[in-house]
């Protein structure tokens, strides 16, 4: 092999990249990480957004897939300063009534909330966070033969079908409004086949493990890869914005955390003309609109159960919420969003004593410039009345911005692109590996591929060991 300035370069240091960083260090290959902006991390940054000693999350706030990684699970990242806060409650689901369902780490406790619906929410739930492990090492990366075959038909069965359809076997607007707020992560109408599979991932691993925030936010969890990766001898150079491969140390490989649309600006004219329709093709979803705030003491949610929650949905029963997803999907926008509200301060010191911050967003058209901050906050009010009277200081991003923030949230799709059916294993081209281009040495690791959006880091895992397999 001829020798380079280093062995792979990867652009972008997001948790993929920074994951395919730390694989392909760990195996003893060379690597140099690329970063735009003047920190790392991606879609875990956290900055004074509003006032002075507020911290906020900009993008990613809560993180269950984080703890329930494969990958992630296997790194030392606690002996890097990364820790994490678990509330009493994962999340809650509140209702016009005063009352609200909700996901404890307890399955027992979470079924037994939801009365006549108890049995219904076990079946689904139960199998799957059992066996987490298994299904996590077949679901979370390409299409193959799964290693654990028999618990896989069992979960596919379910996770296959449209959330509505799933939605049915529960007849309390309790079980099914929680179940809509779990679905409506998938950001796409929840009548979309395979709009079950993250309800169920998601209580499954709220069961499993929790949905944790990171100690001091969500910057920590980049430190601590960085840090990590650092220490098994990679480099990272910060302020490196590349458009052309001409600007690149001479190398073996170069993997992007880049979704299509700044791979082919930047790598275009190294590939086939097929693999270019293909990338030119790939589809992206809905935007968020996003709100921080800071404020002068606690959300008072009606509901005791939203005080114990570090996450809670608010768009009260599954019809309103399906309403919302499909209006946004198919480019409108709503009077009475699914709003995804965090509320970190409660239990990790993020804001002066005292004091407080919250984090929320909505679905919007891609790229919407429209201002959703008063119709946000109207369905904070509606489940926490004298909210508004608390706000200090608010900072605000639509879609737009976000991508601005982020390229790889475009028209603020922070899933990296629609995970529907059609793009579940496709993403971002039909290939025996998605990880690879038309062009050697040319590899792709963002969400843009298998398993899709969150922070998991296994779309950097697999396109690491890809670059394994193919050059070293």
């Amino acid at each position: 092999m001829d020798k380079k300035d280093v062995d792979v370069i990867v652009v972008g240091s997001g948790p993929n990249g920074l994951s395919a960083a730390i694989r392909l260090q760990q195996a003893g290959v060379s690597v140099l990480l690329l970063e735009s902006r003047d920190t790392i991390g991606g879609g875990m940054r956290t900055q004074e957004l509003t006032l002075p000693g507020f911290y906020h999350d900009v993008c990613s706030a809560v993180h269950p897939m984080a703890v329930g990684s494969p990958f992630f699970s296997k790194l030392p990242l606690a002996d890097f300063g990364l820790e994490f806060v678990h509330a009493p409650l994962a999340a809650a689901h509140p209702f016009d009534d005063g009352t609200a369902a909700f996901l404890a780490r307890s399955l027992d406790e979470t079924a037994q909330a939801l009365g006549v619906d108890a049995g219904a929410y076990r079946r689904l739930i139960q199998p799957v966070a059992e066996h987490w492990e298994a299904v996590a090492e077949d679901s979370l990366g390409p299409f193959s033969f799964p290693r654990h075959p028999l618990i896989m038909a069992r979960f596919g069965l379910n996770a296959l079908r449209s959330a509505a359809a799933v939605s049915k076997r529960f007849s309390t607007a309790a079980a099914r409004g929680l179940w809509a707020g779990m679905s409506a992560h998938s950001i796409q109408p929840l009548t979309n086949t395979a709009s079950a599979a993250i309800g169920i991932i998601l209580s499954a691993v709220g069961h499993r493990h929790g949905w944790p925030v990171p100690k001091g936010g969500s910057q920590a969890i980049g430190n601590a890869l960085a840090q990590y990766f650092i220490s098994l001898g990679g480099k990272i150079q910060t302020g490196v914005h590349v458009s052309s491969l001409s600007q690149l140390p001479s190398h073996h490989a170069v993997v992007f955390d880049l979704t299509p649309k700044q791979l082919l600006t930047i790598a275009g004219d190294q590939f086939s003309p097929h693999y270019k329709r293909q990338l030119s093709r790939y589809r992206y979803g809905p935007g968020v609109f996003k709100v921080d705030w800071a404020l002068d003491g606690p959300i008072p949610f009606t509901a005791a159960e939203c005080r114990q929650a570090a996450t809670v949905h608010l768009g009260g029963t599954f019809e309103e919420i399906a309403l919302s997803e499909q209006r946004a999907y198919d480019g409108q926008h709503n009077a009475a969003p699914f709003v995804l509200l965090t509320q970190q301060s409660l239990f990790d010191e993020r804001a002066p004593a005292g004091k407080h911050t919250a984090w929320a967003y909505c679905h919007v058209p891609n790229g919407s410039e429209v201002d959703m901050t008063t119709i946000i906050e109207k369905q904070i009010e509606r489940f926490a009345p004298g909210f508004r009277d608390l706000i200090l200081a608010k900072h605000t991003m639509n879609a737009q911005q976000m991508e601005a923030y982020n390229p790889n949230y475009v028209g603020g799709d922070i899933n990296g692109g629609i995970i529907d059916i059609r793009q579940l294993y496709t993403r971002p081209a039909l290939r025996i590996s998605p990880y690879r281009t038309s062009a050697k040495g040319i590899y792709i690791c963002s969400s843009a591929t298998p398993p899709g959006g969150g922070v998991h880091g296994m779309c950097g895992y697999h396109a690491a060991n890809t670059v394994l397999r193919d050059i070293f």
